[in-house]
């Protein structure tokens, strides 16, 4: 059974099937992200596969137990694949196999026969001179005649080159072992054994890293290891984070990093073209200051722990936020937070929500050759992959149009929790943004989940490049009287006073429809859709024939527009600013004023955070890394190329000549110093290369030009 055993963990179709395991399993662990927070998994695929994934360790494919195992089996079948094979070859590699049977030459597809004019001894030494010259390791055997006659005395060249065919086999099957076992090092099996048996566990929890308990730290001692470390500008830090599948691990570093300044530079695009962080390394045992520069591709080194460049985010950015009206028993109010820190607990009416400070872009930077495409939202710090590759292809929907790149400012990213804890996300622009129609637009974004696109309502900016304009114009549409206000004065320009009859119908529909816009009546009993123009629009199913709609519903829009148009002025009126002249660029911002209040009544929050200040603080992220298997996995790298290069380009060849007397007699009665030689050439792989060599040996040893 031990035999048996062995001879399969050694065998080649063992190693193949592994291999082929962790293939598929490094395919898996590609494509999936590892050490997501379950969460993620859940909205992306759902609970089912969610669950399964994490049962399966799919999610930490490569810290798994199974994959783990997987490669201690493959370190073990090649290793025995190594000891069973290695002292045949290394004894193949000194026979040069002078002993074979003269008979046998004659079964080599190689073979050629000539009579040499000269003794076979001298034959011999010639013919081995000649292959010594030409790198080849030769050996020379005198042969006896036999007593009873059957076999002839003579000599026997016996000749290899390319012997580094069969050392490639060692070299590649030890370079397998050699990375396998570097990869079991740097990877997480260290660290997995000490919360095996070290007493240390993973943490779930949250709260500062500084109260964070003994057992779930490693020591600085640890071999290996491989984590994350955030340090703001003017901050430090010596504790790196670890992810784990089920939570984190702290590692303490012996030192400490204090980034004194990062440096990022943008290219037009807002990709980032330089990360670099002038930073200072402090000795936690002796106290030295070791300063270093950090780039992308250029880390820092100290007591054995490699310091990368990996990313960068906010360090604690303080921001100040104003909050403008979207419900009508809204109220304004002002708040200063904290990118990262605290929450604050926002109480506007009946409503009971916690601000968290997510985020804060000071570059967005949007492509404006499609207006329709702005405000993706997208990470300013991705590649734009796809167009990079379709304006390549062939296909007839190329997408290498010219682009119009523009940064439009700085955004804010906040959450708002409810008392039940959920919580929607949204990213609101500083600054008005012009889309390309000429009527500049605040952007408020929101999102549900965290794998959706951005939604934006977009705010028109008044005359001062403000929201103020549109906050007025929603507070007075909210007030009874305002509304009866604006449509008694649209009466009087629209209608003729010698005809009461028409201004009495036209100042019934106005009041109705502009109630109906304001929200404060509904189309029917059980109307679901509380103003804007859903609510115009479920109106006219109620009360209008269908034949009649397209003719009644554009009259309908004429007269809102109107009347709203003359409720814009009068909010301005009671702010002490002069109405506005009915002319275009008046109409364009009515128009998108019109549409913003029509979808706020959509809007998921009481007031949205626009961002009136902010002081920015950037921070690097480092990843640091101890990891003394990597000399292991460079060898083994250097091996498996000298390894392939050596069993596909080095070909072993053998060469055996006969030389024996061939008996002939002179003219004048006397043996002829003649040998009669028979040359029989051997390659592992034949090639085209393998014919012209054996020609070439034909005419150099033996003289044969054919």
């Amino acid at each position: 059974m031990l035999r048996a055993a062995v001879e399969l963990l050694s065998s080649m179709r063992f190693a193949i099937a592994l291999l082929t395991i962790i293939c598929i399993a490094s395919i898996i662990g590609t494509v999936l992200k590892q050490h997501e927070p379950i969460n993620n998994y859940i909205n992306q695929f759902g609970p089912f596969w969610a669950e399964l994934f994490r049962a399966a360790r799919l999610d930490s494919i490569y810290s798994a137990w199974w994959f783990l195992l997987i490669l201690l089996f493959l370190v073990i079948s090649t290793t025995l694949c190594i000891v069973r094979n290695t002292p045949r070859i290394m004894v193949d590699l000194k026979t040069l196999k002078e002993d074979i049977r003269v008979q046998s030459l004659k079964a080599f597809g190689h073979r050629a026969e000539n009579s040499l004019g000269e003794t076979p001894e001298a034959a011999a030494n010639r013919i081995g001179q000649l292959l010594v010259s030409g790198g080849w390791k030769v050996k020379l055997q005198r042969r006896e005649a036999s007593a009873d006659g059957r076999s002839a005395g003579g000599w026997m060249v016996a000749a290899r080159a390319g012997g580094a065919h069969k050392l490639g086999y060692i070299a590649a099957h030890s370079a397998i072992v050699l990375v396998c076992i570097g990869g079991l090092f740097d990877g997480d099996l260290v660290v997995r054994a000490q919360t095996w048996f070290n007493g240390k566990s993973v943490f779930t929890g949250g709260g500062m890293i500084a109260d964070v308990p003994p057992q779930h730290r490693l020591s600085a001692s640890n071999p290996t290891f491989r984590g994350n470390i955030l340090v703001p500008e003017g901050g430090q830090g010596s504790v790196a984070i670890l992810n784990q599948s089920d939570g984190v691990l702290l590692q303490e570093l012996p030192f400490s990093i204090e980034l004194k300044k990062f440096i990022v530079d943008y290219y037009s695009t807002g990709m980032p073209k330089l990360f670099a962080s002038e930073v200072v390394l402090h000795d936690r045992e002796t106290g030295e200051q070791v300063p270093a520069r950090i780039e992308v591709n250029h880390p820092a080194s100290y007591k054995g722990v490699e310091i990368y460049q990996s990313s960068f985010d906010d360090g604690g950015s303080k921001v100040k936020l104003k909050a403008v009206p979207m419900a009508a028993a809204a109220k304004p109010f002002e708040v200063e937070g904290v990118i990262g820190g605290p929450s604050t607990e926002i109480t506007n009416g009946k409503d009971k929500l916690t601000l968290e400070y997510a985020a804060l872009r000071v570059i967005n930077v949007e492509n404006f050759a499609d207006a329709n495409a702005m405000g993706s939202g997208a990470d300013v710090r991705k590649v734009d992959l796809r167009h990079d590759i379709e304006s390549r292809l062939g296909a007839a929907n190329k997408t290498n149009k010219p682009k119009v790149l523009r940064n439009i400012g700085p955004s804010i990213g906040y959450k708002l929790r409810d008392a039940s804890g959920q919580a929607r996300e949204y990213q609101n622009y500083m600054v008005p943004v012009d889309t390309g129609d000429g009527q500049p637009v605040f952007l408020l974004g929101m999102r549900e989940k965290p794998d959706e696109p951005f939604r934006y309502l977009r705010v028109p900016a008044d005359e001062q490049g403000s929201m103020d304009g549109f906050v007025r114009m929603r507070a007075a549409l909210g007030d009874a009287a305002t509304r009866e206000r604006a449509v008694e004065r649209y009466i009087a320009k629209a209608t003729d006073p010698k005809r009461p009859e028409m201004a009495e119908q036209l100042r019934v529909s106005a009041t109705r429809a502009l109630a109906l816009f304001a929200g404060s009546e509904r189309a029917k009993a059980d109307a679901t859709t509380v103003g804007g123009w859903q609510a115009i629009a479920e109106f006219m199913e109620a009360n209008v024939p269908e034949a009649e709609r397209e003719r009644a519903g554009g009259v309908l829009v004429r007269i809102l527009n109107d009347v709203l148009f003359e409720v814009l002025n009068l909010s301005r009126e009671g702010a002490g600013l002069a109405a506005l002249p009915n002319d275009e660029k008046s109409q364009a911002y009515l128009t998108q004023a019109v549409l913003a209040i029509s979808d706020a009544h959509f809007y998921p929050a009481p007031v949205a955070m626009m961002m009136t200040d902010f002081t920015q603080v950037q921070a690097s992220v480092f990843q640091v890394a101890r990891a003394p298997g990597k000399n292991i996995v460079y060898l083994g790298c250097l091996l498996l190329i000298v390894g392939i290069f050596a069993m596909l380009y080095v070909r072993e060849r053998r060469l055996w000549v006969w030389l024996a007397p061939d008996g002939k007699v002179s003219s004048e009665g006397d043996a002829a110093a003649t040998t009669a030689a028979t040359m029989a050439f051997s390659v592992n792989r034949k090639t085209i290369d393998s014919d012209r060599e054996f020609e070439h040996l034909k005419r150099k040893l033996l003289a044969l030009n054919e």
